[in-house]
């Protein structure tokens, strides 16, 4: 089932101890309350699998996905 509403783009970060993973994924704008967006069940999950491929240290999956970041240690 589908949310009734505007849908437009934005960047998430996935952050594991490894990596930050910056994501485009599609929110809804509901109709009936505009005041935050939505985000869909398949949106939800493909989260899910970035968080997961990030704390496996997937790098060939998630650069497939997205721009990925990695984490470096203080000198």
């Amino acid at each position: 089932m589908r949310i009734p509403g505007r849908r437009t783009t934005r960047t998430r970060l996935v952050q594991s101890e490894k990596y930050v993973v910056a994501v485009e994924i599609e929110v809804v704008i509901p109709d009936e309350d505009p005041s935050e967006p939505c985000l869909e069940p398949e949106v939800v999950e493909f989260l899910k699998q970035v968080k997961l491929h990030a704390d496996q240290g997937d790098f060939d999956w998630l650069i497939q996905h997205g721009k990925v970041y990695e984490a470096k240690e203080a000198a």
